[in-house]
């Protein structure tokens, strides 16, 4: 994935109904798994406690969380970020079952 990529990030504020309360994660959505490296130099550019990426994948959507500076095995809140954001988006209509591959400890 070329590093001048431009793919949209959003930030959700998971566990909120309003803007800047709950907790915020940002949200990539690439139609591929992205190279490690690339995840991790967008988490360090977001600068928030997690970043997730989610892409299509079989029937769900594969999914890693990244912090600033460290892959992460599991991330709650940016799991449920990264719900909204699909459904947001209209990657997934809001009445489909949601299946999330997330990938191994790399």
């Amino acid at each position: 994935m070329p590093s001048q990529l431009k793919l949209p990030v959003l930030q959700v504020d998971a566990f909120a109904d309003k803007p800047f309360t709950g907790n915020p994660a940002a949200v990539c959505l690439p139609d591929t798994e992205p190279p490690a490296d690339w995840m991790q130099r967008v988490a360090a550019e977001m600068n928030l406690s997690e970043t997730a990426f989610a892409w299509p994948s079989g029937d769900g959507f594969g999914l890693r969380w990244f912090t600033p500076v460290d892959e992460v095995d599991l991330c709650g809140h940016a799991t449920l970020a990264s719900a909204h954001a699909l459904w947001e988006t209209r990657r997934l209509e809001t009445k489909s079952r949601l299946s999330f591959k997330p990938a191994a400890a790399h």
